[in-house]
């Protein structure tokens, strides 16, 4: 009978401190910034890999329009198709600065969860010292994301102008004109690179920040 209430005891203590230690969480729950920022760089890289994919598609479709329109019979449709697939572009791109303004918000709100604990600290030497590291952080990652904006930005133009070929190729050839656009594309394919670097390091150093940084660090 004691064996058995004593196992009892142990057994009914184990599962009290698993519950507490599952439930118990800091006064910021830094757990959940952390992993809503992780999800939210996966995000931001999944949108760049789509929207990456329909610049490229859509440059290429915009290289052979000519060829296209010459062969073609129905050429309004032809040009249907092509405002079609550059409407897509911009579609993406509005998608990929949506993540990356949540990318911004995650990332603030876990460098507030982090600020806000850190002021709670006793210890003042403790404090002055994550205060310094915070400060250095947020300030590295600001600079990345002031970069990943005008990345987009300079994506945003890219669509413009490629829609400006269009449209100004649509009225030559229902003039019966003959446009050259060579010289419009090959700026806008020669741009194409550059950017997605951008929009790379971003997602190089937002894994960096969490993984080398945040990861299980705090």
């Amino acid at each position: 009978m004691y064996i058995q209430q004593s196992f009892k005891i142990s057994t009914l203590f184990v599962l009290i401190l698993f519950v507490v230690s599952s439930c118990y969480k800091g006064p910021e729950d830094l757990p959940k910034f952390k992993k809503k920022f992780k999800a939210q760089i996966a995000g931001f890289e999944s949108q760049k890999t789509k929207t990456n994919e329909k610049v490229e598609e859509s440059v290429k479709r915009l290289g052979t329009i000519q060829e296209a329109l010459a062969n073609a019979e129905n050429k309004d449709k032809e040009f249907k198709q092509v405002y079609s697939q550059w409407n897509k572009v911009d579609k993406n791109i509005k998608s990929l600065y949506k993540e990356y303004e949540n990318l911004k918000t995650d990332a603030e709100n876990l460098f507030g969860a982090m600020d806000r604990q850190t002021e709670g600290l006793r210890d003042v030497n403790m404090k002055n010292e994550l205060r310094q590291a915070l400060s250095k952080s947020k300030g590295d990652y600001a600079v990345t994301l002031t970069k990943t904006e005008k990345a987009i930005t300079k994506l945003r133009t890219l669509h413009d102008e490629a829609m400006d070929i269009i449209k100004g190729l649509e009225v030559a050839i229902s003039l019966g004109q003959i446009a050259e656009i060579t010289d419009g594309l090959k700026s806008i394919e020669t741009r194409i690179p550059a950017i997605m670097a951008e929009l790379n390091n971003t997602i190089s150093e937002s894994k960096a920040l969490y993984e080398e940084r945040i990861g299980e660090h705090i």
